[in-house]
């Protein structure tokens, strides 16, 4: 997933086909059925699933309010597909939800980063998303990047030679370029680790998601299209 985390697993793992039970974790909003009211409209088919253009513009209106601008629909999609990859994985592997506690800390973090808690109301208001939208949406991201991390990090291995590399060739030309002093790598080889090893993690699962999606059937429909 390409937001934390996105998420942004084996390849191996999907040798059979996920179904709409992978959505099963998180409840798409339910487009309205009765007389006079606007059916959800069908964004993409994935196998014997749809993703509706109501949750490409929510997935819209989150990344608005954290990183302040959406990404284009054909991203928004593509990563919708990929967090219906992962949850499929999810199931399969029955890897457990976080906690309220893990819910509220994510929660009380991205508050944090606005002024006031009525500022962020407002923010998310404003991006036409309510307080308990942005909470389940953040518990979703906090789950997939978790999953994520379970699936790849044992194979994230990190030697010496790398951790050398990313301290003369990044970390200290970071450092020197702001003017500020260089700590030996001995001071800073488990911060430098875990960079690497968060590195090796997303590019891992990009190239599964990428491999994964190749051969899934998925149809994107034109802005609009009815289910």
């Amino acid at each position: 997933m390409r937001y934390l985390l996105l998420t942004f697993a084996c390849t191996c793992w999907l040798s059979s086909p996920v179904t709409r039970s992978a959505r099963a974790q998180v409840p798409a909003p339910a487009p309205a059925a009765s007389s006079g009211q606007t059916v959800d409209a069908v964004a993409a088919r994935i196998e014997d699933d749809i993703l509706t253009e109501s949750e490409v513009r929510e997935l819209g209106a989150f990344q608005k309010l954290v990183d302040g601008s959406e990404k284009p629909r054909a991203e928004r999609i593509r990563e919708l597909a990929d967090q219906w990859i992962v949850r499929g994985e999810i199931e399969t592997a029955k890897y457990p939800a976080p906690s309220d506690a893990d819910a509220d800390r994510a929660y009380a973090q991205l508050e944090a980063q606005y002024s006031s808690p009525e500022e962020f109301t407002s923010r998310c208001t404003a991006a036409g998303l309510t307080r308990t939208a942005v909470r389940r949406m953040l518990v979703e991201q906090l789950y997939l990047s978790r999953f994520l991390d379970f699936r790849f990090r044992p194979a994230a291995q990190i030697d010496e030679k790398q951790l050398q590399a990313y301290y003369d060739k990044e970390f200290a030309p970071q450092l020197k370029a702001r003017n500020e002093p260089v700590p030996p790598l001995e001071d800073v080889e488990d911060t430098i680790r875990e960079v690497l090893i968060q590195r090796a993690i997303s590019e891992r699962a990009t190239q599964w998601l990428d491999d994964t999606r190749s051969r899934l059937k998925i149809d994107v429909m034109s802005d609009g299209a009815q289910p």
